[in-house]
């Protein structure tokens, strides 16, 4: 099967249990949390049933217990394309993870030693800003700046022509983010990393480390740490398809130098690897679950081929098949050709003329390029046939139809969104609809209907 095959929307309707029970309810606030796909829950319940001991022991079923929750590990190996497991480490948030690693460096800097946050949502800035202020170092920010060419102030994005400036010979960690969760813009990673080693080594800095936030992005792209050259990152499973757990890449050689948060007797034996990163235990089902989003990406991929293993030493098992990489690949090719779709229709609408003289404004880059997730977030302002409205009030009549979800507010990219410029209520922020690949252009027009009734335009 070909690799640029396009998507099969009936097929992965077949695969969310919530489309159908749920149906016909438009999920527009995925990047708040996607749904859960069938091969998750089925993972969740067989664990709970059949195997809900504790790991580690050396009776049967412990070794059943050990080998599933082990599996979760591997498939966030899969999916950030890292060397080994030892550099994963799961938790219960992208947050408590970034801040378990943020604890972990104290121990290794210097007293001159800087930061770059981007302002993007706190989970790859809040972390380092506390770590900023506990050793007093100095912090920097990447803030966004308003697109060229256009009339929209609100049409920003991240130029990394601002960032390079602010490194010197003292950066020690610049923390990004792959895609925006309130601009849906997507950061061409590898390029970013490179002109930042680049610049750093100009300057002359001797431990320059980057970390990368990967929530908003996995959904939608695949990622790929190795050959972006990142030391850290982070995604959650919740919002590519899975359960409520998080995954932290950490590159290796980077393992030796972080402080284990583990018991001080176990922290020898796990010194080299990233479960130091991990202290008391994970839901084992929510590991194991974690396994059924491999099964569902690769279901869905144009490449044919095996979508489940049961254990690493499987004859063929996905989990070393250098072709799983590949069909991956493709599934997201296949996502983000379909996902285009969506941010063309919906785009399209926002920035029409009607829409932009009713005060729409669209927060972030106006253009549907492929750089674009459908992630589309927006104000009204006061324009030419009607006054300025909440994002509140909007949302409110979107609630009172029973059949849809968006939502308004800042989504924890506080920073983001308070040095915009007109500046904008914080509190109430921007109205957010959020699609991913199981939304469909018949679902945006439905949700377009419904904001031209919130606006009152025809």
């Amino acid at each position: 099967m070909s690799s640029e095959g396009p998507l099969d929307i009936a097929k992965v309707h077949s695969l969310f249990p919530s489309l159908s029970t749920q149906a016909p309810y438009i999920y527009a606030d995925n990047a708040g949390g996607s749904q859960c796909s069938k091969p998750v829950i089925d993972r969740i319940v067989d664990y709970l049933s059949n195997t809900n001991v504790q790991v580690g022991a050396d009776y049967s079923v412990s070794k059943i217990s050990t080998d599933r929750v082990d599996l979760g590990r591997e498939t966030a190996r899969i999916l950030f394309n890292a060397s080994s497991a030892d550099e994963i480490a799961l938790g219960s948030s992208s947050t408590l993870l970034m801040e378990n690693l943020a604890r972990a460096i104290d121990g290794d800097l210097g007293d001159e030693d800087e930061i770059i946050v981007m302002s993007e949502h706190e989970t790859n800035a809040g972390p380092w800003k506390r770590l900023a202020v506990r050793n007093g170092l100095d912090l920097s920010y990447w803030h966004v700046t308003p697109a060229k060419g256009s009339n929209n102030p609100y049409a920003v994005a991240h130029d990394v022509e601002t960032l390079l400036p602010l490194i010197t010979q003292n950066t020690r960690i610049v923390a990004i983010t792959a895609c925006s969760n309130i601009l849906g813009s997507v950061v061409d990673v590898k390029s970013v990393v490179k002109k930042i080693r680049a610049k750093a080594a100009e300057k002359g800095a001797k431990k320059l480390e980057v970390s990368i936030d990967c929530v908003a992005y996995a959904p939608h792209r695949k990622i790929d740490v190795q050959d972006w050259d990142v030391d850290y990152a982070v995604f959650t499973f919740y919002k590519v398809y899975g359960p409520h757990i998080a995954a932290l890449y950490t590159r290796l050689s980077k393992l030796p130098n972080l402080t284990s948060l583990m018991h001080h007797f176990l922290s020898p034996s796990v010194d080299k690897t990233s479960y130091k990163l991990m202290p008391g235990g994970l839901g084992y089902e929510l590991a194991y679950g974690a396994t059924g989003v491999l099964e569902y990406l690769l279901s869905i991929s144009p490449i044919s081929g095996p979508t489940s293993s049961t254990s690493l030493k499987d004859p063929g098992s996905i989990y070393s098949d250098p072709e799983t990489h590949n069909r991956l690949k493709a599934t997201f090719a296949a996502i983000a050709k379909h996902e285009h779709t969506l941010v063309r229709r919906l785009l399209g609408h926002l920035t029409s003329e009607k829409l932009a003289k009713r005060g729409v404004r669209v927060v972030g880059e106006e253009a549907t390029s492929k750089r674009r997730v459908p992630t589309i977030s927006f104000v009204i302002v006061k324009g030419e046939t009607g006054n300025a409205i909440s994002g509140k009030d909007v949302v409110k009549i979107f609630d009172a139809k029973g059949t849809m979800g968006i939502r308004h507010g800042h989504f924890y990219a506080y920073t983001l969104v308070d040095t915009l410029k007109p500046k904008v209520d914080v509190d109430d922020a921007l109205v957010r609809i959020s699609l991913v690949h199981y939304n469909t252009v018949e679902e945006v027009d439905q949700l377009i209907e419904v904001l031209d009734e919130a606006l009152g335009v025809q």
